[in-house]
């Protein structure tokens, strides 16, 4: 086998400091992509035509295109739409992380608040407890619980697909990869140092994942 990782070894901690933007990324994406999530949910079941049109077509352009593509048009097509707004390479992936992430996660908590059972809501409305209060205060809380394994899901896959990120330039382990690559001539090593820390971190998430899972499941 004609691989040789002595060159790359000084170069390590150099992509491995890519895993905080990795991260940082799916971090900041999945909990911006939920809230709006829960906003797109709401809606869509709201029953008010025009606004679930408008969220439903919204989910279809998100989840229908590329994420690479939503990711340039944002980064490269904005400020030329805009020359006044200069965007950088993080914003610009957090941005289209989160909205693309919202599609999907409104999904994913509509499928949840359709399975509390329905006499639930009945019952609070028979009481004449508000849909704003009923939302947050009975209906979402069990949803929520219902949909944790789907959303730790949802960040796994997030944090894997960050790697595309590389294309606009932002220091993820996948970029710091190629940097090393390009100085060392040595480009499939470095590519594989980064795979081996892509599959650490997802272990790792979906380790805790699981721990979550399980201590939702005692909380029952």
């Amino acid at each position: 086998m004609n691989l040789d990782f002595t060159p790359i070894i000084p170069s390590i901690p150099y992509i491995i400091k890519g895993i905080a933007v990795t991260l940082e990324i799916a971090a900041v994406a999945c909990v911006l992509g939920f809230i709006l999530g829960v906003l797109l949910s709401l809606v869509k079941l709201s029953g008010i035509a025009p606004l679930k049109w408008l969220a439903d077509f919204y989910t279809s352009v998100f989840r229908g295109t590329p994420l690479v593509l939503q990711l340039i048009i944002i980064y490269m097509g904005i400020p030329q739409m805009f020359p006044e707004i200069k965007i950088e390479p993080m914003p610009a992936a957090i941005l289209a992380f989160s909205l693309n992430s919202a599609a999907y996660i409104s999904e994913i908590i509509r499928g949840g608040i359709m399975a509390v059972d329905k006499g639930q809501s009945e019952a609070a409305q028979a009481l004449g407890v508000s849909y704003a209060s009923m939302m947050k205060d009975i209906i979402l809380p069990q949803a929520l619980k219902n949909i944790i394994p789907a959303l730790i899901n949802e960040f796994v896959s997030l944090t894997k697909e960050t790697a595309i990120v590389t294309v606009i330039g932002a220091l993820d382990v996948m970029r710091r990869a190629y940097v090393v690559g390009g100085a060392t001539f040595h480009y499939i090593e470095p590519l594989l140092i980064a795979g081996v820390v892509y599959y650490i971190i997802v272990l790792v998430l979906s380790y805790v994942g699981k721990l979550v899972e399980k201590r939702m499941r005692k909380g029952d």
